[in-house]
């Protein structure tokens, strides 16, 4: 092919030779006579001078729009060529361009950032220089195929940075042809994936662990005891599983706050990973409760764990400036014996806890079958219980407070009975703790509030002389915000005024708000109702929120009445309480006195007023015995009943006592 300058060159040339071999011939045959010839030598000569320059001409011009192209298309290049060196620069994933020999000739500076070597010391290398020893022979041979094949290869590879740390790389490797087809460049863009194996690991650790205590969780737990149930099966061998339940955690946690309950958790953690062995797993599956897989582990090996968790759980906490106490109730379930999947398992678990706890918690239980039929009976103990307060089944007993000077009845507390069609009398321990499960018992609450007010007016209009009727309020009751608008609404149905009236709030439910308990107790107060806490000390609320709570009574848990006078612990506690109510202007009420002895001793240190199976059981208004104490312990010369007064006040018929009431010890 003949370029288009040499092509213009060899025309101008041949012209111009034939000008010059053929034009003079030409004219001495045209033109004969002499001035004629002179005047056409000059026009050829003009002719040859005028094509010359048009040729020249067109000659210039043509080099011009060449050299003008050539300008504009190099201008481009480097255009193209800056932009590409900016994107080469400044991208964030590495880039490496080696010869066909694959020696290294350039790389980017995001090569030196994730790679830590400099352009210096690669230049000349191989990439053999990144090579982590993760990858076998085989590896490479798959991608140096694809490689020749196809042009191109994409995959993760592990390289080895500088620092000697291998990291994992998600690499492009790409083959650059010449004009003729050969290779001349082989390119590898790669990003690093450390950070996004980092974030998925991390993803992966909180779906599977708790992130407070860095244990797995129930789902992570779920799976591992799938997996050890099914080996458990085919292997023909036993293992454990144990539920730990920390007792009290909710107390601990609501009045001291989450920030210490956090703590705990912890310390009650890293206690329990000390107990860990091969074969174990270890987890914490809800708020306050822990679960231990025990694979190739017998009943007897459960049994001996649980004694050594518990006792390890129960020594002193020391928390920041809190010393705190908190035992732990475990439930546990050989398997795979009838068990069938892990919800069974768990359930078992359940089962073997709750039977734990209604121990009397701080000690361990194994699940056997009759705890499933007792969680089944409960069950349908709940929906029992939903019909018979719409059927009027329960009842209110009132038990008898005296003033333990006198001996003389000053008060009822108003207790609630389950009388069954089929079962009779259900006792409060069978059917309570199912009312609180289910949410039944602000609505068995209220009932109970409203039966008391109207006996209590009864009673009052009949010319009796009491001073109070007490009635329970359950901390979910309590924790209703409306509560005194309630309080004030039953009042007024049943025309009893506030002052005869006394609630009793445990320690425990105002802890689960104080602020809002405080201001609930100022509104209720305000009514003119009376207002006592039940089973004082028992809980964690400070001698400051005492103050601040501004009730009427406090009320001795029957735990410390029970161990006096002998028990010197029980006999200092009582004796501080009694001082501390009389010095905040409180009165004080002791429960569960069951013997004479235990009445002396409260009635020598000043307590105002007693309650207990020594005094008298719960009874119906029928079989109330209005007579006073007949127990001898010390105090005044006894009235003949409740209703001598100075208005000369007798009983009426109708509540007139019943001769030879039983009487018997035990807890209320």
């Amino acid at each position: 092919m003949i370029p288009p300058l040499l092509r213009l060159c060899l025309c101008y040339a041949a012209l111009s030779l034939l000008w010059v071999l053929f034009s003079e011939s030409l004219l001495h045959w045209a033109i004969d006579d002499q001035p004629g010839a002179t005047f056409w030598q000059l026009a050829k000569g003009a002719f040859f001078v005028l094509l010359s320059s048009f040729l020249m001409y067109r000659l210039g011009s043509h080099y011009q729009r060449r050299l003008a192209a050539q300008q504009r298309a190099r201008h481009a290049d480097e255009s193209s060529l800056r932009q590409a060196a900016a994107v080469f620069d400044s991208t964030q994933e590495g880039v490496l361009v080696t010869d066909p020999q694959q020696r290294i000739v350039h790389v980017n500076p995001a090569f030196s950032r994730i790679t830590g070597y400099s352009a210096d010391e690669v230049l000349g290398q191989t990439p053999k220089l990144f090579a982590s020893g993760k990858h076998d022979p085989a590896f490479y041979e798959t991608m140096w195929q694809s490689l020749q094949e196809d042009g191109i290869w994409s995959g993760e590879i592990w390289n080895r940075r500088r620092s000697g740390e291998v990291y994992p790389q998600w690499q492009n490797l790409r083959s650059i042809h010449d004009g003729q087809g050969r290779i001349s460049h082989y390119v590898a863009v790669f990003s690093d994936l450390s950070a996004l194996k980092r974030s998925r690991d991390e993803l992966d650790r909180l779906a599977h662990y708790d992130p407070l205590v860095s244990l797995p969780n129930r789902l992570l737990f779920s799976e591992r005891a799938k997996q050890d149930l099914d080996r458990a099966r085919n292997g023909k061998r036993t293992g454990a599983l144990l539920l730990i339940d920390l007792d009290h955690f909710k107390d601990i946690n609501e009045s001291l706050g989450h920030s210490v309950g956090d703590a705990l958790l912890q310390a009650v953690a890293t206690r329990l990973v000390t107990h860990l062995q091969d074969g174990m797993t270890l987890a914490r599956i809800g708020g306050d409760e822990f679960a231990m897989l025990c694979e190739n582990f017998s009943a007897e090996q459960a049994a001996a764990l649980a004694v050594r968790i518990l006792d390890s759980l129960s020594q002193a906490y020391h928390l920041g400036d809190n010393d705190l106490f908190c035992s732990a109730s475990i439930g546990i379930v050989p398997y795979p014996d009838e068990v069938l999947n892990v919800e069974q398992l768990m359930s078992n678990a359940d089962s073997a806890l709750f039977k734990a706890k209604s121990k009397g918690r701080s000690t361990y239980a194994f699940y056997s079958q009759e705890l499933t039929s007792q969680a089944q009976q409960r069950v349908e103990l709940a929906v029992a219980l939903r019909q018979a307060l719409e059927q009027q089944e329960l009842r209110v007993h009132y038990q008898a407070i005296y003033d333990l000077g006198s001996g003389r009845i000053v008060g009822f507390e108003a207790l609630v009975r389950w009388h069954h069609p089929e079962q009779g009398l259900i006792p409060p321990g069978a059917f309570i703790p199912v009312a609180e499960e289910s949410g039944l018992i602000s609505a068995i609450d209220r009932w109970v509030l409203e039966q008391a007010c109207r006996q209590m007016r009864k009673w009052l209009n009949s010319g009796l002389s009491l001073k109070f009727v007490a009635v329970n309020i359950s901390s979910r009751l309590f924790g209703n915000p409306q509560l005194d608008r309630e309080v004030a609404r039953i009042l007024f149905n049943t025309g009893l005024e506030a002052n005869y009236l006394e609630l009793e709030i445990t320690e425990s439910a105002v802890m689960q708000d104080p602020d809002a308990a405080i201001e609930l107790l100022r509104r209720l107060r305000a009514l003119g109702v009376q207002l006592a806490i039940d089973d004082f000390g028992t809980g964690y609320s400070s001698l400051l929120r005492l103050k601040r709570m501004n009730v009427h009574k406090l009320k001795i848990d029957q735990g410390f009445v029970s161990g006096l006078p002998s028990d010197r612990d029980d006999a200092a506690i009582t004796r501080s309480v009694i001082g501390l109510a009389h010095n905040l202007g409180l009165h004080v009420v002791a429960e569960g006195i069951e013997v004479a002895e235990q009445a002396a001793f409260l009635l020598e240190h000043g307590c105002d007023y007693g309650q207990g199976y020594g005094f008298a059981r719960p009874q119906p208004v029928a079989n109330i015995d209005w007579q006073s104490t007949r127990m001898t312990y010390g105090q005044r010369t006894p009235a003949t009943n409740v209703d001598t007064d100075p208005d000369g006040l007798v009983p009426p018929p109708e509540l007139s006592c019943r001769q030879g009431t039983q009487r018997a010890s035990g807890s209320l």
